[in-house]
């Protein structure tokens, strides 16, 4: 799925949430990454297989849409 390169994680692979954002809905609280993971501001995490990862760390309390940016998702 993912045509970066170097490529990014899969969606299985450690380090998965570090993919690139290709589609980021600040308004609704959730990033989709270019392996297939729906990546949520909470830090929950939705995997293309449907298995949901509850959240995982704490949210700054000045958290905004760049949160995900800066956790290492990129843009």
């Amino acid at each position: 799925m993912c045509q970066h390169q170097p490529t990014c994680p899969s969606s299985d692979a450690p380090g998965h949430a570090t993919a690139r954002v290709v589609s980021r809905h600040p308004e609704q609280g959730w990033s989709l990454l270019c392996n297939g993971v729906v990546l949520f501001e909470d830090t929950g995490e939705l995997l293309p297989d449907r298995r949901a990862v509850p959240p995982h760390q704490p949210v700054p309390v000045e958290a905004c849409p760049r949160t995900l940016v800066a956790c290492g998702a990129g843009l």
